[in-house]
């Protein structure tokens, strides 16, 4: 009799901490809102969403950062609306990228960042999330709403493109990341056409192409805030079959997605 209560203690017990331990996954979420591009399927003629998605396995997709972030214990998903509080209730990170022009956007029309988007985040992001932003350089993202949402943060994004590539000149498109960055180990990426960023406080530079600073971080109450004037870990540049060895884009990521998910458990 024992025996058999002890042994119901312990499975009820392995159950309550795999349940707990579910429940306490990080949740990812990744903008189709602001950015929300859509093209025919060659095959089913049928409209699919693509580019900078979890779902998109072709070059410009990210199927392979997402499979980055379940590998570290994530949750992923993706919005296709604007974030309301109740969206963002059990969202540890969300992710904004390269949010549309009209020439980009299904219908011609782009979702702009609004004044309600911007508080809901800022709100969030205070109560101890994370926010990432990703633009992309002058002609290829929107840059004025955008901006309304980065600035509450000390975070502008300027409308310009540096690091540009011409063909197969990677070298270009090099960022040298020295010791002792607060991200990233002593490597080589790949980051090219990037939009550079301007801070005030609370952001603080973090890293520099041709001379000018690409990235930002801000601590905003108990949440953190990461932005980079590029979407630069798409599955082009991480799947090792395009960029010399030399770079270091896949590995990059993997530091960058730890980091971002440590914030979410020191929160």
């Amino acid at each position: 009799m024992t025996k058999n209560i002890i042994k119901s203690f312990i499975l009820g017990t392995l159950l309550t901490v795999g349940f707990s331990n579910a429940q306490q996954k990080p949740k990812v979420v990744l903008d189709h809102f602001f950015n929300n591009e859509k093209r025919e399927n060659k095959e089913t003629k049928a409209l699919e969403s693509w580019h900078y998605t979890w779902n998109d396995t072709t070059n410009g997709g990210f199927s392979l950062l997402g499979e980055i972030f379940q590998k570290q214990g994530a949750e992923i998903s993706m919005l296709t609306n604007a974030p309301t509080k109740k969206d963002l209730d059990n969202a540890n990170i969300y992710i904004i990228v390269d949010p549309d022009i009209d020439k980009e956007a299904y219908g011609g029309k782009a979702n702009l960042v609004d004044a309600k988007s911007i508080k809901t985040l800022e709100n969030w992001v205070k109560n101890g999330s994370v926010l990432v932003l990703l633009s992309n350089d002058k002609g290829n993202s929107e840059f004025v709403n955008f901006n309304k949402l980065a600035n509450k943060f000390g975070i502008h994004f300027n409308e310009d493109s540096y690091n540009r590539v011409q063909k197969r000149e990677f070298e270009q498109g090099k960022v040298m990341i020295p010791a002792g960055n607060e991200i990233f180990s002593e490597q080589k990426l790949y980051m090219k056409e990037v939009a550079t960023i301007s801070v005030k406080s609370p952001a603080k530079e973090l890293l520099s192409a041709e001379g000018k600073n690409i990235a930002a971080i801000a601590k905003i109450g108990k949440g953190t805030v990461f932005a980079l004037g590029d979407p630069w870990c798409y599955n082009e540049y991480i799947d090792g079959k395009k960029l010399p060895a030399d770079f270091t884009n896949y590995q990059g990521t993997e530091e960058w997605v730890k980091w971002l998910l440590k914030q979410v458990s020191t929160k």
